[in-house]
């Protein structure tokens, strides 16, 4: 039998999401099955809640958020560090910088990545050139080999001072180390910019997540066998080769919230939408991102568990917001999460164990959800259960159970209406002038209620919502990017060295794509320039194209500047990095994820009573989302509702289903 399915799995906190794909007859399949500890097992179990055997899967495209747990939980394997003589503290020193600029009591910093008795000096040096003026001599690498044995580790991170501009020096050492230690990340390879502390933290970390990593991988590959092709998703907003993630790791970092900002962002394009607020709000967490001309923005400076990240990674905005948040008291106030009951034992309403009262145990309580439906026919809601939880929080506040549940759900908008607030806010875009695209299990419930409180007046909720991300990897394209220091002065613009970098770099990243079989004129080149005023410290993204004409890329920068900071000067500016980017179009084009054109029940399903805001009782229809025909529309109060996700559509909102399958809610926002 020939394998002919494509399958996208994103493995998330509490839930797996699969969405399966029969390339021949453009057949889909979804499914979602609860987090298994050991995410291999998980991404079986997907499999069977599609129906499908690992024989007749030919494609695994892979989310997770592996490595991004492993940092935020601190499980990183030990790991050595060897840097240029006399710069081993750098990780120490670090940057003066305050996170919080008015608050007395200064968060203290984590602790170094690596100790320093884990920590190397080599001798040798390049100067800011990139030119030899401390030679590296064979003895130093044998000794610095027989250390890191000596040191009992896997894994060891080379940051030598100036590698960005020559990394032959650490290639050197990088081979001498390979025969003593499995796991090696150099500085030049992963991060080629300045920015020492940056760069060599940076390195740590992915030294640290290679043997967590790649032992995983290697499990998954020999679990799934070799006729079936495996890529991941990475946090840059495409595919990579699992060989690829295996030495960068460090790249999963954001991966199952960049699958559902890529799909967004996709989505965003095709419906020719200017400014788009992805908001995913799953079961443990929820992110936030923003889409300009259907672009992802991407963030080359981020933060986990406090440690600063030199990697290209979509600029989501993470907050423990989620269905599975924890509602409780806090003095006079109700505080929700940021912990949440995650896929085990579960909101009380799962009926699996959990006793504390949720953001999910609100949302049945408020009616939006049926008593006694099973999510994908492996978990029953016991709204009885949700009540009991909520109990001791409507006693000790002195309110109804509903009331109750409507404050908790008003604070879990709140928190991530903050989100949102910080999102637009950094990239210079009013929210009112935005469209919320809202997917994952839960978010799809809040959105209505959200984008009233942001005057925003359009909300899409796209086909596939409760498994968006997975619909991410399925429809990804293969990409590649790097990012280099280029320092071009506008004053001394020279475009023949300009074309010269993007086509040495670009090059560079065609390869892994043409050695896997993509012809080279499928390739995609995309070009981007970090451009700031002398003496800045901050960059903005342009977009280079060809022929490079200075006057065009100066209009572009001053018309960003304006954007973001309000307002732009005729000083001369620098491409500070130069960004290039190579990605092989997607084969499966979101077009072939047909809507049901013979849908035709219109009728709800049921009528039930649901609570709306000011504690209003009211009748409200359901509707089953899979049997609604392009076309077709309602006025709020309503519930349409598939296997998986809800959602609300609150009064004064109209809800209408498009040719794609694609829900769009105009929202009535109150008179000022």
């Amino acid at each position: 039998m020939t394998a002919s399915w494509l399958m996208g799995i994103d493995i998330g906190g509490t839930f797996t999401d699969v969405v399966a794909l029969e390339a021949a007859t453009g057949a889909v399949r979804t499914g979602k099955v609860l987090s298994r500890t050991d995410p291999v097992d998980g991404i079986i179990a997907a499999c069977g809640a599609v129906e499908l055997e690992l024989a007749d899967v030919s494609g695994v495209m892979h989310g997770t958020t592996m490595a991004t747990n492993a940092i935020v939980e601190g499980r990183l394997a030990p790991t050595a560090l060897v840097a240029t003589e006399g710069f081993s503290g750098v990780l120490d020193i670090g940057r003066q910088n305050r996170r919080e600029l008015y608050k007395m009591a200064v968060t203290p910093r984590p602790e170094a990545l690596v100790p320093p008795a884990r920590r190397l000096e080599a001798r040798q040096r390049m100067d800011a050139a990139g030119e030899e003026i401390v030679p590296l001599t064979d003895a130093e690498i044998e000794r610095l080999a027989r250390s890191v044995k000596a040191m009992g580790v896997e894994s060891v991170a080379v940051s030598l001072i100036h590698s960005y501009l020559n990394g032959e020096h650490e290639e050197r050492i990088g081979e001498g180390l390979k025969k003593v230690v499995p796991y090696v990340a150099l500085s030049h390879q992963l991060n080629p910019e300045p920015r020492e502390f940056e760069r060599t933290n940076s390195t740590a970390m992915n030294a640290a997540l290679m043997p967590l990593v790649a032992r995983y991988l290697e499990r998954l590959v020999q679990r799934i066998g070799s006729q079936t092709a495996l890529h991941m998703f990475h946090s840059a907003g495409g595919m990579a080769s699992a060989a690829s993630i295996a030495s960068r790791p460090l790249a999963l970092a954001l991966s199952g919230p960049a699958a559902g900002v890529a799909a967004a962002a996709a989505v965003a394009h095709r419906l020719g939408l200017g400014h788009v607020i992805s908001f995913d709000m799953g079961g443990t967490t929820t992110d936030v991102s923003i889409i300009v001309g259907g672009k992802a923005q991407i963030d080359s400076n981020q933060r986990m568990a406090g440690y600063p990240i030199r990697q290209m990674m979509v600029a989501v905005e993470t907050i423990g917001a989620g269905g599975g948040s924890i509602a409780r008291r806090d003095g006079t106030a109700v505080r929700v999460g940021p912990d949440s009951a995650g896929a085990s034992p579960g909101p009380a309403c799962y009926g699996l164990g959990g006793t504390q009262p949720t953001v999910a145990d609100a949302n049945i309580l408020l009616g939006y959800i049926e008593d006694g439906r099973m999510l994908g026919g492996t978990v029953r809601l016991d709204a009885a259960k949700a009540a009991k939880a909520f109990e001791p929080l409507a006693t000790a506040f002195g309110t109804s159970i509903h009331e109750a549940a409507l404050g908790v759900r008003r604070v879990a908008n709140s928190n991530m209406a903050r989100a949102l607030r910080r999102v637009t806010v950094e990239h210079g875009v009013d929210a009112r002038n935005c469209a919320l695209l809202a997917f994952g299990g839960a978010g799809p419930m809040h959105a209505v209620s959200l984008a009233r409180d942001f005057a925003i007046r359009h909300v899409i909720v796209p086909r596939f919502s409760s498994a968006f991300s997975a619909f991410g990897c399925i429809t990804a394209d293969m990409r590649y990017a790097e990012q280099r220091p280029l320092h071009m002065h506008s004053r001394r613009w020279d475009v023949a060295a300009l074309r010269e970098a993007v086509e040495r770099t670009a090059a560079r990243l065609e390869q892994p794509l043409i050695e896997a079989g993509t012809p080279r004129e499928r390739l995609r080149v995309e070009v981007t320039g970090l451009l700031r005023y002398l003496g800045q410290s901050d960059a903005v993204d342009v977009t280079l194209a060809a022929p490079y004409d200075l006057a065009a890329i100066d209009a572009d920068f001053k018309q960003t500047h304006d954007r973001l900071y309000g307002f732009f000067t005729d000083e001369p500016w620098e491409i500070d990095t130069l960004r290039v980017t190579v990605s092989a179009p997607s084969m499966q084009d979101a077009t072939r994820f047909r809507h049901d054109q013979e849908a035709t029940a219109t009728d709800p399903v049921v009528v039930r009573k649901c609570w709306f805001e000011g504690a209003v009782e009211l009748d409200t229809p359901h509707f089953d989302r899979d049997r609604l025909p392009p076309g077709w529309k309602v006025a709020g109060p309503a519930i349409i509702e598939d296997a998986w996700s809800t959602i609300v559509v609150d009064p004064g909102a109209t809800a209408s289903v498009d040719d794609a399958g694609h829900v769009h809610i105009v929202v009535e926002l109150p008179r000022q």
